[in-house]
């Protein structure tokens, strides 16, 4: 159903977009990306602007112009671009996520003026309450219907993501146009960045830190999800749901902080001292998708293991990476863009 499809990825030259538009290209899709490159990469999907397979545009969507030129002539909208970052970011830089409220809002309205026919909609597990999720020895898993009432998102960055969803189920029922969002869980894997926790442990195993800090007690409780398995929910949710209805795309591994720590130290062979720091920003404290909703609607399911990916992203970091570039970046990359 794509072959010949014209799609705009919003923010396709970041980390999960360039994935995405990978996917896209090799289903013969007529892709358009439009990116600010605040945090995306054009080299992640350069080769695609090379062969033609791919239209770039470098612009910011809060500028109702760029929208309107980015998505004119366009079926189907996968809605990516968003000021976001990791645990560090989000916490510290409220203002700057809460953008996205406007930057959502002004795409759908031009989108619904303009006739696209579909919305994509990239949202995250950062919609679920945050008084859930505080026990890491309850086991719990967060099903759709858990995110409220009563209401909880966490920090700005979560309720910019819940007032999407929820405007685009205004959308579907007032205007009629078609949507889904897709609650990305904790996604790491090539290509990532620094401000993520996965790379970012990977990255101080990498210039062999030591002692080795850990944010938060390590008790931590989430459910990394590889990259490929979150691609292929996405593209599956624009094919099978149209009510703006929101799916978890989560594994259901759950993963403490500290057992992803110690394999990092083990696979790579650095032995180095952890050092806990409880009072960094850490999020909530346990995490976990239920997935059953996108296996039931979709049929998706992640084919990934944790463990299995990790060892690829390791391997991916260590192969690609300069140590001194690493060592300059790290420390700010823990709390920027």
């Amino acid at each position: 159903m794509w072959n010949s499809r014209r799609v705009l990825v919003t923010g396709g030259a970041s980390f999960v977009g360039s994935h995405l538009v990978d996917a896209l290209v090799k289903r013969k899709a007529k892709v358009r990306v439009v990116d600010d490159l605040s945090s995306g990469k054009l080299e992640n999907i350069k080769g695609h602007i090379k062969s033609s397979k791919v239209v770039f545009l470098k612009g910011d969507l809060k500028d109702a112009n760029v929208i309107k030129k980015a998505i004119n002539g366009i079926d189907t909208v996968f809605h990516l671009a968003a000021d976001h970052g990791g645990r560090g970011y989000v916490d510290l830089h409220q203002a700057a996520c809460a953008s996205n409220m406007m930057l959502d809002g002004m795409l759908f309205d031009v989108c619904r003026r303009q006739g696209v026919k579909k919305i994509v909609y990239a949202s995250s597990g950062c919609v679920y309450p945050n008084y859930l999720q505080t026990d890491p020895k309850k086991i719990l898993y967060l099903k759709e219907k858990m995110v409220g009432p009563p209401y909880d998102a966490d920090n700005m960055y979560g309720w910019a993501k819940l007032m999407a969803e929820m405007t685009l189920k205004a959308y579907y029922k007032d205007y009629g146009m078609k949507s889904a969002s897709c609650r990305y869980f904790t996604v790491y894997g090539e290509r990532g960045v620094e401000n993520h926790a996965v790379i970012a442990m990977i990255a101080r195993a990498f210039i062999k830190q030591n002692p080795f800090f850990v944010w938060g007690t390590g008790e931590q409780i989430r459910n990394w999800t590889y990259v490929g398995d979150i691609v292929e929910g996405t593209i599956l949710a624009a094919e099978k749901i149209n009510d703006g209805t929101a799916v978890n795309l989560g594994t259901m591994e759950r993963i403490r902080v500290i057992d992803a720590v110690k394999e990092v130290l083990r696979y790579t062979g650095h032995k180095a001292a952890i050092n806990l720091q409880p009072d960094m920003p850490t999020g909530p404290y346990n995490r976990v998708a239920d997935n059953s909703l996108a296996k039931k609607l979709l049929g998706w399911r992640p084919n990934v293991k944790f463990m299995d990916g990790f060892h690829r992203t390791i391997n991916w970091y260590f192969s690609t990476k300069n140590r001194r570039d690493v060592e300059k970046i790290l420390r700010k990359s823990l709390t920027e863009r």
